[in-house]
């Protein structure tokens, strides 16, 4: 019998999950946690689509564990959000003022992340792996790093963080999902180096921080 792989059934269990946890902090939640929720709820739901699609003509790749680790390391934050103790938080934080900025960050990482993948286009998967006529995507946001799809990831669940700023979502999104994520574009970029052109594109580019890294 042929083993069924993780990138097969992953997602869409984690998916479903995620929906649960979402959902139940729409319902416990109020104020602008629960408008947060609502937005992170819509942001997840917009990437339905790459989440369940199969490409035809895949050429190869291999994830080597990165997507689950990755996935579950997304799971734990915003778990450790909706799940954390009552009374786990700061008191008085974050104040009335830095709020509105904190979704504003959290709003312009979701919008670096959707145009990435809009301009990757069917290139774009949650899956490592490479299509027969894959091309190098040098447009929008890949202008400037490599990855910038994971950095609106990252500028995204920093303002996330930052809102229901208690231990165990900061020690979720610090302690895993950052590792995970650095995890992840190595792995991916052992499948991308052997792109005819990547090479030279990745000469001239950082993957998540221009000058940096």
């Amino acid at each position: 019998m042929r083993a069924v792989k993780p990138e097969s059934w992953f997602p869409p269990a984690l998916f479903l999950a995620g929906l649960g946890a979402l959902g139940y902090g729409l319902v416990t939640e109020s104020g602008v946690r629960r408008v947060v929720i609502a937005l992170y709820l819509a942001w997840t739901v917009t990437e339905l689509r790459v989440t369940f699609r199969r490409s035809p003509g895949e050429a190869g790749g291999d994830d080597r564990g990165s997507m689950p680790l990755y996935g579950l390391a997304r799971g734990a934050v915003v778990a450790a959000a909706v799940f954390a103790p009552a009374g786990s938080g700061w008191p008085g934080w974050p104040s009335g003022r830095i709020v509105p900025l904190l979704i504003v960050v959290f709003l312009a990482g979701i919008a670096l992340r959707l145009t990435a993948v809009v301009h990757l286009g069917r290139f774009y998967s949650h899956r490592v792996r490479t299509l027969h006529d894959h091309a190098i995507v040098s447009t929008g946001p890949y202008r400037f790093i490599r990855h910038p799809a994971y950095a609106g990831m990252i500028v995204a669940h920093a303002g996330f963080v930052a809102i229901f700023a208690n231990p165990y979502i900061i020690a979720a999104c610090a302690g895993l999902l950052i590792p995970a994520i650095v995890h992840r574009i190595l792995v991916e970029e052992r499948t991308l180096m052997e792109l005819t052109g990547y090479p030279a594109y990745a000469r001239n580019r950082k993957r998540l921080v221009p000058v940096v890294w």
